[in-house]
């Protein structure tokens, strides 16, 4: 399995602590002796990672012409999570599920923006269909800045099974869709509940808003008629987190 890089001090240092046996080795840009770089050193020592130093012309390659603060890592892909692993999450928690779930988002950036997002609302996991989804890779892990090591990334065969499943499970789905009459700030979020957002531009396909067991939108006051699906996304879940802790 081909290694992919991350890049980035914040995302690298999540990677390292999180998950440090996926990490094959560590580039480092001769000269670094900042403390934000020592101290990344020094979790990777700790972890017996390898560490070489290099130039910045090579960590630019490897970086992709991306911002990587002069340190990268090779590692294994991450694994999305399947249904099997869903269902035993939700049979341990202990508090109301909070679930997201991607209808067609395709954009690794998206992604990223997405997972980062459902890291800080604290949601259990995302859900996506494993056709029409972006992957997991480095992209998404360098944009999620972290959170795409430590959120679930739950990719299933059948997303409408799924939604039907989590119905019967006592969680209440929550659809995104401009001609909703009911705005988001309206809707009743508190509980066990998934928030559905679809792909930009189309939306949610037609088989998941018929799953949905009510919709909700958002007030646009501009000219723009829709928002970029990960800054949808933060509008909702954190209008639930408000809800939940009132």
């Amino acid at each position: 399995m081909r290694a992919e890089y991350i890049f980035g001090i914040h995302a690298v240092t999540t990677a390292v602590q999180r998950d440090a046996k996926r990490i094959k080795g560590m580039w480092v840009q001769k000269g670094r002796t900042d403390a934000k770089v020592q101290k990344l050193l020094d979790l990777a020592k700790a972890e017996n990672i390898r560490i070489e130093w290099t130039d910045r012309k090579e960590l630019d390659a490897m970086a992709e012409g991306g911002v990587h603060q002069g340190v990268v890592v090779a590692c294994e892909p991450i694994q999305a999570k399947n249904e099997q692993f869903l269902d035993a999450m939700l049979d341990k928690l202990e508090e109301p599920a909070f679930l997201l779930i991607l209808d067609g988002v395709t954009d690794p950036h998206n992604l990223g923006a997405c997972l980062r997002t459902a890291d800080a609302a604290g949601v259990h996991a995302v859900i996506a269909p494993k056709d029409k989804s972006a992957p997991l890779n480095a992209t998404v892990s360098k944009v999620a800045c972290g959170a795409a090591e430590v959120v679930p990334y739950v990719l299933v065969t059948n997303l409408a099974r799924t939604m039907k499943d989590l119905q019967q499970k006592g969680v209440w789905i929550t659809g995104t869709a401009g001609e909703s009459e009911v705005l988001v700030y309206d809707a009743d979020l508190k509980g066990p509940m998934a928030l559905v957002m679809g792909a930009e531009g189309k939306g949610m396909r037609r088989l998941t808003r018929e799953h949905c067991d009510h919709l909700i939108k958002i007030d646009m006051a501009g000219e723009v008629s829709s928002l970029n699906v990960s800054v949808a996304t933060g509008v909702c879940l954190f209008e639930a987190v408000r809800q939940r802790k009132a």
